[in-house]
C-alpha cells in the first residue's frame, strides 16, 4: 500500500462516518460479533502464531490472549445499549426551564498501536471499545511479533468492515502514521515509545491514551500466607517469561520472613516447570536476541537464589530469583520485562512504601497480607495504575475495573465501560423551551 493509498483509505473512513454508518447500535454489535468470529474460527492459526513468536503454550495463549478478548467483547455486547443511552443531568434553578444530557458520540478514526509481548491481546483489545463507541480504526500490529502480526494482517480483514477498519502493512513506518490527523492515538508500549507518540501528537493536539509500564512492586507482609504468596507471585512473574507489563517487577519482603520465602521459591518453581524449565511446555521464550542480551546482564554480581541459566540461540532464560538486592543495582533501575525477580528485604512495610513512592508511579502494585489494616495502609499510602491484594495480574480479568497507568506508567483507562468512555466524546447538550425564559433575562439588566 502506497502512502497515497493509505491516505485515500482514511478519507473513505471519514466519508463512512459522515454517512452515519457507524452510529447505529446494530452496526456496532454486528462488527463486535464478527470480531468474536475471527477469534473463535481462527483460534488454531492464532495459537500457532503466538507459539512461533514467544513459545507460548496453547493454554496460555487461549486464556491470556484469545479468551480474554472474547470475554471483553461479550461484556461489551451485553452492556452496550446502556452505555449508549443519553445521561440526564440536573440543571441549576437559574437556568430553568431547561433539560440537559450527555451524549457519548464517536471520536472519529482511532490509530491503535499494539505491543509485542501480548501481540494479539494488546493490539486488538482497544479495538473492542473503538467499535463499541462507533469509531473507525487503523490497527498497527507490532512488527517484533512477526507471526502474530502476519496473522492479524491476513485474517482479521476477512471478518470486519474493511472500510471502517484496516490493518497497516508490515512496512508502514511509524513516522508516517504519527504524521496523520487522527482523532485519537491509542498506544501500548514502553515509556520511550510513549514520549515519541506524545511529541508527534502535540503537533496536531491529538489526544492520546498511553498504556506503558514501570517497575511494579509486590509487598509481602509478615502476616501473609507465605506459601500462597510465593505461588501467586511466581506465577504472575514468570507467565510469558516475565514479559508482562503488569508482572511483579520486584519483591519487598519483611526481613523476618525472607529466609522462609527463599526456601519456598525453588520448590514452587520445580512444581511449575519441572527439574529443567527449558523442557517445560508451559514456559515461554524471550522475544528476540536483542532483548535476551539486555536481560542476561542484569544478574551479574547478584546473589542468585535460583536460575541464571540461559541459551541465546533458543532465546531462553531460566526463571531467576535474586536475593536481597541493593536499590542501586542495575536490575533495579528500569522495568525488567523478563524472567528475573529481585527480592529486597525491608524492616517494615513502611520502609517498602518509602522505596515505592520515591520512584515513578507503577502500572500495578501488589500487596500480600492477611492483616487487612496493613493492606489498606499500603494501598492508601502509594499510587499505582491498579492493584491486587493477595493476587497478581487477575485485576485485568474484571471488565468493570479500569486498566491503565498513572504518571510515567501511562494515561487513560480502558476495559469495559472505561474503554467506551475513553474512545467517546462526552458531548454536553442543554435544551431550552421557547415559551418562557430563565430568570437570567436580557439587557438592559436591573440596577
Amino acid at each position: 500500500m502506497t502512502n497515497q493509498q493509505f491516505i485515500d483509505k482514511l478519507k473513505s473512513q471519514t466519508q463512512l462516518r459522515r454517512q452515519g454508518t457507524t452510529l447505529p447500535i446494530a452496526w456496532r454489535l454486528e462488527q463486535l460479533n464478527a470480531f468474536k468470529q475471527f477469534l473463535t474460527q481462527e483460534k488454531p492459526a492464532l495459537v500457532e502464531a503466538l507459539y512461533n513468536d514467544l513459545h507460548k503454550s496453547p493454554f496460555e495463549s487461549v486464556v491470556t490472549e484469545i479468551n480474554f478478548l472474547i470475554d471483553e467483547i461479550e461484556h461489551t455486547e451485553k452492556h452496550l445499549s446502556d452505555w449508549m443511552k443519553d445521561v440526564e443531568v440536573d440543571v441549576p434553578e437559574q437556568l430553568q426551564p431547561s433539560s440537559a444530557y450527555i451524549r457519548h458520540e464517536p471520536l472519529g478514526t482511532i490509530l491503535i498501536m499494539g505491543a509485542w509481548n501480548y501481540p494479539l491481546n494488546l493490539t486488538l483489545a482497544p479495538l473492542v471499545p473503538a467499535i463499541a463507541a462507533g469509531n473507525c480504526a487503523v490497527i498497527k500490529p507490532p512488527r517484533t511479533a512477526a507471526a502474530t502480526s502476519r496473522a492479524i494482517r491476513e485474517l482479521l480483514p476477512k471478518y470486519l468492515d474493511n472500510t471502517a477498519f484496516f490493518v497497516t502493512e508490515e512496512d508502514t513506518s511509524n513516522d508516517f502514521l504519527l504524521d496523520q490527523a487522527w482523532d485519537k492515538i491509542f498506544v501500548t508500549g514502553s515509556g520511550k515509545v510513549g514520549k515519541i507518540v506524545m511529541q508527534a501528537a502535540a503537533k496536531r493536539l491529538i489526544p492520546v491514551t498511553l498504556e506503558l509500564g514501570g517497575k511494579s512492586p509486590a509487598f509481602i507482609d509478615k502476616s501473609s500466607n507465605l506459601e500462597k504468596s510465593v505461588k501467586r507471585i511466581l506465577r504472575g512473574k514468570f507467565m510469558n517469561a516475565g514479559q508482562t507489563c503488569v508482572a511483579p517487577d520486584y519483591v519487598l519482603i519483611d526481613k523476618s520472613i525472607a529466609d522462609e520465602f527463599y526456601s519456598l521459591v525453588p520448590k514452587v518453581l520445580k512444581e511449575f516447570f519441572g527439574e529443567d524449565p527449558f523442557n517445560s511446555k508451559d514456559y515461554a521464550r524471550i522475544i528476540n536476541e536483542r532483548a535476551w542480551d539486555g536481560l542476561v546482564k542484569l544478574w551479574e554480581g547478584q546473589d542468585i537464589l535460583v536460575g541464571g541459566q540461559s541459551d541465546r540461540a533458543e532465546k531462553y532464560i531460566a526463571p531467576t530469583v535474586l536475593k536481597n538486592v541493593s536499590l542501586d543495582a542495575e536490575v533495579m533501575q528500569d522495568e525488567i520485562f523478563g524472567p528475573i525477580l529481585p527480592v529486597i528485604e525491608v524492616n517494615s512495610m513502611d520502609e517498602g512504601i518509602d522505596i515505592v513512592v520515591d520512584r515513578d508511579k507503577p502500572l500495578a502494585l501488589y500487596v500480600f497480607a492477611e492483616d487487612q489494616n496493613v493492606a489498606d495502609h499500603i494501598i492508601r499510602n502509594t499510587s499505582a495504575g491498579d492493584s491486587c491484594i493477595n493476587e497478581c495480574l487477575f485485576q485485568l480479568g474484571v471488565p468493570d475495573l479500569p486498566f491503565g497507568g498513572v504518571g510515567a506508567s501511562g494515561m487513560g483507562k480502558y476495559h469495559g465501560k472505561h474503554g467506551f468512555l475513553d474512545l467517546s466524546n462526552a458531548r454536553g447538550v442543554l435544551k431550552r423551551p421557547t415559551d418562557r425564559d430563565s430568570i437570567i433575562g436580557f439587557p438592559p439588566f436591573p440596577a
